[in-house]
């Protein structure tokens, strides 16, 4: 039945859509619970699209906040309640003495944790603070990253174990770039926001390296529209915070924050 779902779908998410629909099966059939690793907005779209065909299946999604950007699921029959399951998601804490922590950035934390071998699914929201981070971790995973990371960039530090209700949220920061465009087109935007030439910003799209709204697209001439996240591996992420008009000459005038 699955294969009813592939034409929703882009061809490379369906390794994802055949896990997925076998975690339903499996709780509607076999009456198991199932607790996922963290799943991007995508994923949890995906997910809950799936459940929603199954009427003897249900699925809570928690991140460790209500904002959350990454959330792990817990799949199970429609019958078992399902609020008060545990998410199994824990903080970890990292903090230093060291002078240069201040400097270090979302990117500088995520590669000291993926250099451990910590594969990125099992890894929430990561909080950048001024005294250190906040780092939403599968549970499973807690003792090990407590005990391994010790240095951040340059940077020492020491970690600690926390409670998801004791996580210290940061505030999205954004760099806002107004420009105008000729269109609304997904490679015209981008060549403004990464300050790359629309000829060489093509190939990254083309070769399957871009998300808008973290779906894949491979088509440099999508539409963008107000609130669209997009991101390019190796170059970051943006959001088109407003489309606000015309000038005379004809363009359209875009305002964009890069997430920094």
């Amino acid at each position: 039945m699955r294969t009813e779902f592939y034409d929703h779908f882009h061809p490379d998410e369906r390794s994802f859509v055949d896990r997925a629909w076998e975690w339903v099966e499996r709780a509607g059939q076999l009456h198991e619970l199932k607790r996922t690793d963290f799943l991007d907005p995508r994923q949890a779209y995906i997910l809950t699209t799936l459940v929603n065909r199954n009427v003897d299946v249900a699925v809570r999604l928690d991140g460790g906040s209500p904002e959350a950007e990454r959330k792990r699921a817990i799949i199970a029959p429609d019958y078992r309640p399902l609020e008060h399951e545990p998410a199994g998601i824990v903080v970890l804490s990292v903090s230093s003495t060291d002078k240069s922590l201040s400097e270090l950035d979302h990117g500088d934390y995520m590669g000291a944790i993926l250099g451990l071998g910590i594969k990125r699914d099992r890894i929430g929201d990561i909080h950048v603070l001024e005294d250190g981070c906040h780092c939403l971790v599968a549970e499973e995973i807690a003792d090990f990253m407590n005990l391994h990371l010790r240095q951040v960039h340059r940077a020492n530090v020491w970690t600690d174990i926390l409670p998801a209700d004791q996580l210290r949220v940061s505030s999205q920061q954004l760099e806002e770039i107004s420009f105008t465009v000729a269109s609304l087109r997904l490679d015209g935007i981008c060549s403004d926001v990464y300050r790359i030439s629309r000829a060489k910003i093509v190939d990254p799209i083309r070769a399957g390296r871009c998300r808008v709204n973290w779906k894949q697209t491979e088509d440099p001439s999508k539409l963008l529209g107000a609130g669209d996240v997009v991101s390019i591996q190796g170059l970051g992420r943006f959001k088109l915070l407003d489309v606000e008009g015309m000038t005379k000459k004809g363009r359209i005038r875009v305002k964009a924050g890069k997430f920094i």
